[in-house]
């Protein structure tokens, strides 16, 4: 899919805010509400925007504790991958899973209420899963940066190879 300069700025806005009309981002951009309709609709179709969400404070839900997990699977067989990736979706506390190269397996990002939530949750649910042979946690004790945004688009420092040379 061929993804043009109008199309990079209203991707740049519905990261920041999806909840704005297509006659609105038009007006910003200098596209008729029509020609952003049809361009935001094939954004959609083609999976580029993956869906549209509210993000919710956790700490203001209760969630008042995140943490990063490393999980090392017992074994490698053709199986361990795929079954702790199918357990990991039921596991609401789990935001992220990533699969790494190295030392470790996953690298999970929970939240829970409190320690003591992370400890039942621990004990109870993932270090029962039988593929599971190591958990290695920290809890996060701030947050300094936090975004959904992709820096998308010729604008952004870096992207489309317009990073800064260094030389001065």
């Amino acid at each position: 899919m061929q993804i043009d300069e109008f199309d990079e700025k209203i991707l740049a806005i519905l990261q920041e805010d999806a909840s704005l009309s297509a006659a609105q981002i038009g007006e910003r951009i200098g596209l008729s509400q029509s020609q952003c309709w049809r361009r935001i609709d094939r954004l959609d179709a083609e999976g580029v925007i993956e869906r549209r969400v509210a993000l919710v404070d956790r700490k203001k839900v209760g969630l008042n504790v995140m943490l990063f997990a490393h999980v090392k699977l017992a074994g490698h067989n053709r199986n361990a991958l795929p079954e702790f990736s199918r357990a990991i979706q039921d596991f609401p506390e789990v935001l992220e899973c990533h699969v790494l190269m190295g030392n470790v397996d996953f690298l999970l990002r929970i939240v829970t209420r409190d320690v003591d939530a992370y400890e039942r949750f621990f004990f109870e649910r993932l270090s029962q899963l039988p593929m599971v042979q190591e958990v290695n946690s920290m809890i996060a004790l701030s947050q300094i940066k936090s975004t959904t945004v992709l820096p998308i688009g010729s604008g952004q420092p870096g992207a489309h190879g317009n990073a800064p040379s260094g030389n001065s």
